[in-house]
């Protein structure tokens, strides 16, 4: 029984260690976000290098980030690990 616990643990940690392997392009691409965003031009949504512009210098900007696109708050919630959100929303702010 305690291998087995131990297995376990070790199989749910390589799968959160692989989802933070990911890089913000990688989730952005997967999660659909590229059917509305364009780094340089507006789509549905705006450019990234808009939105990296607009939270240029908030030391707070990924947090409230993830969050908008966790609970759905003035963007379509995203269904992703935090992790996802996170590695996504870091490569949107260095959009330059």
């Amino acid at each position: 029984m305690k291998s087995m616990l131990v297995i376990m643990a070790a199989a749910g940690m390589l799968a959160a260690g692989a989802a933070q392997a990911q890089s913000g392009a990688d989730v952005m691409k997967a999660k659909g976000c590229l059917n509305c965003h364009d780094t340089e031009k507006k789509k549905v949504g705006p450019p990234y290098k808009d939105v990296a512009a607009k939270y240029k210098g908030n030391k707070g900007a990924e947090g409230d980030l993830v969050a908008k696109l966790k609970q759905g708050k003035g963007h379509m919630k995203i269904q992703a690990s935090d992790a996802e959100l996170q590695a996504a929303v870091r490569h949107v702010l260095a959009t330059q």
